[in-house]
C-alpha cells in the first residue's frame, strides 16, 4: 500500500507519522513516480516546528525533492517513459512512496548516477547555484563566505566555487567538520569558537567578501553584512537560529526574528551592497529552474560536482532523521529511503 510521511501538527520530531495513501493517478502532463529516495532539508524541520512559510496547513506531507522510477504516465506526457529513472523537484509533498508530478519538474538521470545521488541534488545544488550563478554571476577572482559549509547547500556551494575557479572561499561550521570544507578548497572557520568577522576582515585587508551565503539569520546576518564588500551580494535563505533544538520554542524564534536586521534601502544604496532573499520552494520561473538543473547535471557528468550524502534513513525512521539534523551531526545531505 502506498504511504507518506505526514507532519500532523507543530512540534518535536514525535509529530511525524507514516500514513497510508491512495495510489496517485497522474493527470494531464503528469507522471507517477515510484519513489526510491527523498531528501530532507532544514526547511522541513522548520516547517515541522511551525516556523517556516509558506507551508500547507497541518497535517501535510513535506518534501521538495525525490528520485525514483516512472510507474505510469498521464495524458499528453512527452519525452518521458515508464521505467525511466528520474529526479524531480517538488513544490512540496515529495516524501511519499508514490507521487504524481508535472513533467516539467522531472529530469531523467544518466545510467551511471545512483538514485541516492540524484535525490541529493535538487534543493541543495539548485539553491547554491541559484544564489552564486543565477543571481550572483560568480566570477573567478571573487571571494565567497559560506555559512553552514558542511551541510547540503554548503558542500554544494563549495563544489560550485571550485568549478568556477574561485580560490578564496571561507566556510563556517562546527570545528569537527573542518575536514570536509578543506576537501573542497575552503578555509574552515569554527562557528562556535572563532569570530568570522575578524578573520574575514584580516584576510581581506578590511575589504570584505563578494558573496555571502547565510542560512542562519538573526544576528549572524547582521555580522555577515558587516563583512560584505563594496558591490557584494548577501543571500539569506534560512533562519536556523530560530530552531537551535528539535523542540518548538516560540521565545527562541521570537528573539531570532528580533535580531534579524531590518535592511535600510538608502544605506544599501550608498554602500553599494545587495541583499537577496532566496526560497526555491516559492520560485515560479520553472524554465530557469530546469535550465539550472540541467547545468548541474552537466557538472556531475563532468566530475566537477558530486553530491555529499551524510546518511540514509528508512522512511519509517523519519523522526530519527529530523533529530539527526537538529543535532548538527550531518555532513552533507540526509535522505529518506522508500
Amino acid at each position: 500500500m502506498p504511504f507518506s510521511v505526514v507532519i500532523t501538527k507543530a512540534g518535536s520530531p514525535s509529530v511525524l507519522k507514516i500514513q497510508e495513501i491512495e495510489m496517485p493517478i497522474p493527470k494531464s502532463q503528469e507522471v507517477c513516480i515510484k519513489v526510491h529516495y527523498a531528501g530532507i532539508n532544514f526547511a522541513d524541520t522548520l516547517m515541522r516546528l511551525g516556523l517556516y512559510r509558506p507551508r500547507p496547513p497541518f497535517p501535510f506531507t513535506p518534501g521538495y525533492e525525490l528520485s525514483g522510477v516512472i510507474e505510469s504516465l498521464g495524458p499528453d506526457v512527452t519525452g518521458l517513459e515508464i521505467g525511466q529513472r528520474v529526479v524531480a523537484a517538488m513544490p512540496t509533498g515529495g516524501q511519499c512512496s508514490h507521487v504524481s508530478v508535472n513533467q516539467s519538474r522531472v529530469i531523467p538521470i544518466p545510467d551511471e548516477m545512483g538514485l541516492d545521488e540524484a535525490a541529493a541534488i535538487p534543493v541543495t545544488y539548485l539553491t547554491a547555484h541559484h544564489m552564486l550563478h543565477y543571481l550572483g554571476h560568480l566570477k573567478k577572482g571573487e571571494t565567497v563566505l559560506i555559512h553552514g559549509g558542511a551541510g547540503g547547500v554548503g558542500t554544494a556551494a563549495l563544489q560550485l566555487c571550485q568549478w568556477a575557479g574561485v580560490d578564496q572561499v571561507w566556510a563556517t561550521a562546527s570545528g569537527s567538520k573542518s575536514e570536509i570544507i578543506e576537501k573542497y578548497g575552503g578555509v574552515a572557520i569554527d562557528r562556535h569558537n572563532d569570530d568570522f568577522t575578524k578573520i574575514i576582515k584580516d584576510a581581506t585587508d578590511g575589504r570584505g567578501v563578494d558573496h555571502i551565503l547565510d542560512p542562519i539569520g538573526g544576528d549572524n546576518l547582521t555580522r555577515s553584512l558587516s563583512v560584505l564588500a563594496e558591490g557584494g551580494k548577501l543571500y539569506t535563505f534560512g533562519l536556523s537560529s530560530a530552531a537551535p533544538s528539535s523542540k518548538r520554542s516560540i521565545i527562541k524564534a521570537f528573539f531570532a526574528l528580533r535580531k534579524t536586521p531590518k535592511f535600510d534601502a538608502l544605506r544599501l544604496m550608498t554602500r553599494n551592497r545587495g541583499v537577496f532573499g532566496v526560497h526555491m520552494g516559492t520560485w515560479k520561473n520553472e524554465s530557469a529552474m530546469v535550465e539550472q538543473l540541467h547545468r548541474i547535471m552537466d557538472g556531475i557528468r563532468s566530475g566537477h560536482l558530486k553530491p555529499v550524502i551524510d546518511s540514509v534513513f528508512d522512511a519509517k525512521d523519519v523522526s530519527l532523521a529530523h533529530q539527526h539534523i537538529h543535532d548538527g551531526k550531518n555532513v552533507g545531505k540526509v535522505l529518506l529511503k522508500f
